[in-house]
């Protein structure tokens, strides 16, 4: 497989897209493609349903058949989510698929994930007949828009804590403040950190009537289910104090509406919202990398879309990510940790146990004085997006890719973009027309997020 355009820093990076399409093509030209379909079931009833084709079920096609169907289950889960899974039509490619993800197989942090951690009940991987596939049932909501009274806005991240203070949809106050949650044993810590936030934006207020956040991680009605702000917290003390931290918030703000949903959602609701376009998706190279979707009609579905832990690097040795110990996933790619992964590669001399957001600081400072070596590694990560947009454009209907994040920031964000639409228009032309990479203003930069969060929670007697 050949790279039109190949990551300057990073020339083995075997692009998840280009890598499919070369076996779905063998699949086909083989003359006997097997039809597979799988089904992933929420515990909400609503269920995705996905099809392929494998090349026929043979030893020698075994390989290449079994990382094709691993990788794409992969990808759907942390796409989609799901806690039972149904494969018809490739027997004993499910069979290596279940041990693969059972608690002691090579998956088994998704295996956890997937189970009482996100869904509370264990993760099933079950083959079953084409008959007993269920009809696909996707549901999708409203969310946010809710622009009335004077509203506080928040978001949580690994580095900082963003917060606005909002009336009729103006920002009359926004500020940051940095924290260092991952590694935070203690709860309090979270606690009133995340309230000190909220008192700071409530001093610019006459009075607050509703409160709305986002953060990385997996919310079920505000609810905890899976979040690395809270990694450093023992099982204990997050089902005792962390789980339900936003209701307990909510108590000491007299119970007034208050919603917490995952960043990347919120994301891609202040692109749209900005915008006044929907199909959007949005994606935020901050600590991690956060997705979010809005769909054509302005909705958003049930889905997961942690992107930062789905693959997007085909290659055996590509890099690892610290927390699910998986290869080739996002996070690697989209987020302050590719920079400092491509810092020695560049050129650039740091200390190796520089923090990553002091890293980024560093290769900002290089971009801005117009250093080539800071250039090379936004190039590198634009020439991973392009390849990543495509391979997107196959799981999500969208015309619109929302960037930002602090690692978009700055000229460094400008090669991002022209790199992605480079390789967009020399590998995937169609696509090039079809999808266009945009980033916020200034102003949505400074407060969108802040302001789609704190529209979500609906006041009155509808809410």
């Amino acid at each position: 497989m050949e790279l039109m355009i190949k990551p300057v820093l990073d020339p083995e990076f075997v692009p998840a897209v280009l890598w499919n399409r070369a076996y779905q093509k063998k699949a086909t030209e083989s003359g006997a493609p097997v039809k597979v379909v799988v089904a992933l079931v929420r515990p909400d009833q609503t269920c995705s349903v996905f099809e392929t084709e494998l090349l026929p079920l043979t030893v020698e096609n075994e390989t290449a058949t079994l990382r094709y169907m691993e990788r794409t289950l992969k990808f759907l889960l942390w796409q989609r989510g799901g806690s039972k899974v149904l494969i018809a039509g490739c027997d004993p490619i499910a069979e290596q698929l279940a041990a693969i993800y059972s608690p002691g197989g090579e998956r088994s942090f998704d295996h956890e994930f997937f189970g009482q951690k996100t869904y509370l009940e264990t993760l099933e991987l079950k083959i079953c007949s084409f008959e007993q596939i269920p009809e696909a049932k996707e549901t999708t909501i409203p969310l946010g828009r809710h622009l009335d009274g004077c509203r506080i806005g928040f978001d949580l991240g690994g580095s900082d804590r963003k917060c606005a203070a909002v009336i009729d949809g103006e920002v009359v106050f926004s500020e940051e403040v940095e924290w260092n949650p991952y590694f935070e044993s203690d709860p309090t810590y979270h606690i009133e950190g995340i309230n000190d936030t909220l008192k700071r934006a409530a001093a610019h207020l006459p009075r607050v009537d509703a409160i709305g956040g986002s953060s990385a991680g997996v919310y079920v009605n505000s609810e905890v289910r899976v979040a690395s702000l809270f990694r450093g917290v023992s099982p204990e003390d997050f089902e005792s104090k962390v789980r339900r931290i936003f209701f307990d918030l909510k108590e000491r703000w007299d119970n007034i509406p208050f919603d917490v949903v995952n960043d990347g959602e919120v994301t891609a609701l202040a692109g749209s919202m900005s915008m006044k376009e929907n199909a959007v998706l949005g994606l935020a190279m901050g600590t991690s990398e956060a997705v979010g979707y809005v769909t054509p009609e302005g909705n958003i579905t049930p889905w997961l879309n942690e992107l930062a832990f789905a693959p997007v690097d085909f290659r055996e040795n590509a890099p690892a990510d610290e927390w699910s110990g998986d290869l080739g996933c996002g996070v690697q790619y989209f987020s302050q940790q590719a920079v400092a992964r491509l810092v020695p590669a560049s050129g650039i001399d740091l200390p190796a146990d520089m923090p990553f957001p002091e890293q980024l600081v560093e290769v900002q400072k290089l971009m801005a004085e117009g250093d080539g070596r800071a250039a090379k590694i936004y190039s590198t990560i634009g020439t991973y997006l392009g390849y990543t947009i495509a391979h997107y454009a196959d799981y999500y209907d969208m015309r619109k890719m929302l960037l930002l994040g602090r690692v978009t920031s700055g000229q460094g964000g400008s090669i991002i973009i022209e790199k992605a639409r480079e390789v967009l228009a020399a590998e995937f032309p169609e696509l090039e027309k079809q999808i266009e990479i945009v980033t916020p203003n200034e102003k949505d930069k400074r407060h969108g997020q802040a302001v789609a969060a704190a529209s979500l929670p609906l006041i009155g007697e509808n809410q």
